[in-house]
């Protein structure tokens, strides 16, 4: 089979996808925005062939690339695994004829209000929400369901870009911020207060090979803006024993279904509070900050090979282990600057056997904002058989560690 994959050396963990298609058989062809020659060694040994263009998200330049692939011989996937690729990948898919995702399916899962529309036309439970460049529109809506308000851009991934107002006085503000009023478009959903989590598959004709259940300490937004809090992600070994994962797996089965999701990896976040179980949203690709690795840690898999297999094979011959919890603490510098040193690292010495690994930056780097997520300045990762154990390990680490900036 032969593959092209859109930008396999960026981010970093682009060259795992690269990796496993080769492992699994896989003839690759990258098409990226570097030249050939400051790639990393091993994906340019791994690639058959690679297209240089000048962005891979102009759909113009990335379906050149892909029709001279063509003429060189056949296609049978085009495939990318960046949230910001997938529209574009989509559309010079269907142009070339050339199976996977659709253009449709891919515009659902990008644009949040559209995405909702068509989930409660199918009576999947998720807030309500309204697309809108419109100042009176936006007021009249939040009027309606009631503040708070969420404001994001309508293609939204993560917390980026995404206000809580609560009052008419903070949704204008957040309006503005985003540009609305200058020709930008957002999406305002009801506020859903729960606990939030996410589900995520790894996807072969419609059909769910892999799936994992993750949980957020405390909800995105709120990690994502108070740099106090020690953010954790604790993916459940339960998923298969816990009863009350049932609803989440029969969600997320149903959210696929409508949206035509066929052979991808998915991302979808969902809260769980005084309304019951809700859908947010979904990504038709895989989860950000890195999950995949301790998913791997915790099921006894590879991931990324698990993808390349549905892919290439359309199945799998695994099954996840459920053996470990797993999961990651992110730890913030306690001011912008640079950082100077680490205090409390000794607790690691003390949870030396559910260390998966740690990064702490070395003194006098950067330190990046607090809203760069979870992999933004130091973080550390474990793994446990229970995991209120876990959640309570990660949460002593946080308490402990402390990074000094100045």
């Amino acid at each position: 089979m032969h593959v092209l994959f859109v930008e396999p050396a960026f981010p970093a963990n682009q060259r795992e996808f690269v990796r496993a298609l080769t492992q699994v058989g896989a003839a690759v062809t990258g098409i990226g925005e570097s030249p050939a020659s400051a790639l990393p060694e091993d994906v340019r040994r791994q690639l058959t062939h690679y297209e240089q263009v000048r962005s891979v998200v102009d759909g113009g330049a990335l379906y050149d690339a892909v029709r001279r692939c063509q003429q060189r011989g056949w296609v049978d996937r085009l495939e990318c695994t960046v949230e910001a690729h997938v529209e574009p990948t989509a559309a010079v898919r269907e142009a070339c004829d050339i199976p996977g995702i659709s253009k449709q399916t891919a515009f659902l899962c990008r644009d949040k209000p559209a995405m909702k529309a068509a989930l409660r036309e199918a009576g999947i439970p998720c807030a309500q929400t309204i697309g809108t460049g419109d100042f009176a529109e936006a007021k009249e809506f939040a009027a309606s369901v009631g503040y708070p308000v969420c404001v994001k851009p309508r293609d939204a991934a993560g917390a980026s870009g995404t206000h809580r107002c609560n009052d008419e006085e903070e949704l204008v503000r957040a309006l503005e911020v985003s540009g609305v009023g200058r020709g930008a478009q957002v999406g305002i959903e009801e506020w859903i207060e729960g606990h939030e989590g996410f589900y995520d598959t790894i996807c072969a004709d419609g059909e769910i090979l892999h799936d994992f259940a993750c949980h957020y300490f405390p909800g995105v937004l709120e990690a994502m803006r108070t740099r106090w809090i020690s953010p954790q992600i604790v993916l459940t070994n339960r998923l298969d024993s816990a009863p009350d994962y049932a609803e989440v797996r029969e969600l997320g089965k149903r959210v696929i279904d409508t949206l035509g999701i066929t052979t991808a990896a998915t991302h979808m976040e969902w809260f769980f509070g005084p309304k019951g179980l809700k859908f947010s949203e979904i990504g038709c690709r895989p989860p950000g900050v890195r999950v995949w690795d301790f998913y791997g840690k915790g099921n006894d898999i590879d991931c990324y090979l698990e993808w390349a297999k549905a892919i290439v094979h359309g199945k799998t011959d695994v099954k996840c282990s459920r053996r470990l919890a797993a999961g990651m603490i992110a730890l913030r510098p306690d001011r912008d600057g640079r950082i100077q040193g680490y205090s409390g690292r000794e607790i690691l010495d003390r949870y030396e056997d559910c260390l998966i690994d740690a990064h702490f930056p070395a003194p006098g780097t950067p330190t990046q904002p607090v809203e760069n997520g979870y992999l933004a300045n130091a973080w550390v990762r474990m793994a446990h058989p229970d995991f209120d154990r876990l959640q309570q390990i990660l949460g002593e680490v946080g308490e402990t560690v402390r990074v000094h900036a100045g």
